[in-house]
């Protein structure tokens, strides 16, 4: 048994919340809760959280799934943050409780929830370390074929094109289709004659306009931004000044689509 003078721990406070708190230490907490104001707000909040969430999704768990959700699709697409924190929300509601936990864990979630724009540069930084290093398969259809940028702009919703970058001694390979964060991403790479590779890709993205953002990490880096609800990534060897120029003749060029 517990002891009726212990201090009261946060645990115990979403307990009471939930209905879950032993007997034994209900009158205790309560106690506590009468001479502690500011826990005093938490647990109101929290019961208020609670109420509004039973008021407006009390019979989700009792629905029948609809076919449109396209269940068995989502299942396979990974990295997603939200279906998790989706599926929480169910759980917590079919379980009819659990409405302390399910506070902190959602504050937790959302507090930990990645940046669109950083996950996809991440996303774009980690394809480009993949396929510079095939050999015999670093695209998926050669840029002498001419269904490649009709093909890819079809799928993100846009006039692809792909910069000449000549002028830097590269060359246009091929491109990929690959699962962006969101939406599908075009990833196309170009190389130089001495080999080294260079790649840029985009994706939609609903993501507040913005400037170019370097980043570099062992011998490759990135530059990417954010324009009319596209985000773009080029990535390369770690050379900043020509990084920079690389995706500013990106930007020019795909600005007058």
């Amino acid at each position: 048994m517990t002891e009726p003078n212990m201090p009261v721990t946060e645990d115990e406070l979403h307990a009471l919340v939930d209905n879950e708190l032993p007997a034994d230490r209900r009158a205790a907490v309560e106690n506590w809760l009468k001479t502690h104001p500011d826990d005093a707000a938490r647990v109101a909040a929290w019961r208020a959280m609670g109420n509004a969430m039973h008021a407006r999704y009390g019979g989700v768990a009792d629905e029948p799934v609809p076919t449109r959700l396209e269940l068995e699709r989502l299942a396979t697409q990974p990295r997603r943050w939200m279906i998790g924190a989706a599926a929480a929300v169910l759980l917590a509601f079919a379980v009819g409780g659990g409405v302390g936990w399910f506070a902190r864990e959602a504050a937790a979630a959302v507090a930990t929830a990645p940046d669109p724009v950083d996950a996809m540069r991440e996303e774009a930084f980690a394809a480009h370390r993949l396929y510079i290093g095939e050999v015999r398969h670093p695209i998926e259809v050669r840029a002498e074929e001419n269904h490649l940028l009709p093909w890819l702009s079809r799928r993100i919703g846009m006039t692809l094109r792909a910069p000449d970058l000549s002028k830097f001694d590269l060359k246009l390979l091929g491109g990929r289709l690959l699962p962006g964060i969101g939406a599908p991403a075009a990833l196309l790479m170009y190389e130089n004659s001495a080999g080294e590779r260079v790649t840029l890709y985009t994706t939609p993205l609903k993501a507040q306009r913005s400037s170019f953002r370097y980043q570099e990490a062992d011998k490759f880096a990135s530059i990417h931004w954010v324009a009319d609800n596209y985000g773009w990534v080029v990535s390369g060897p770690a050379d900043k000044p020509r990084l920079k120029s690389i995706a500013m003749a990106a930007i020019e060029q795909s600005e007058r689509r």
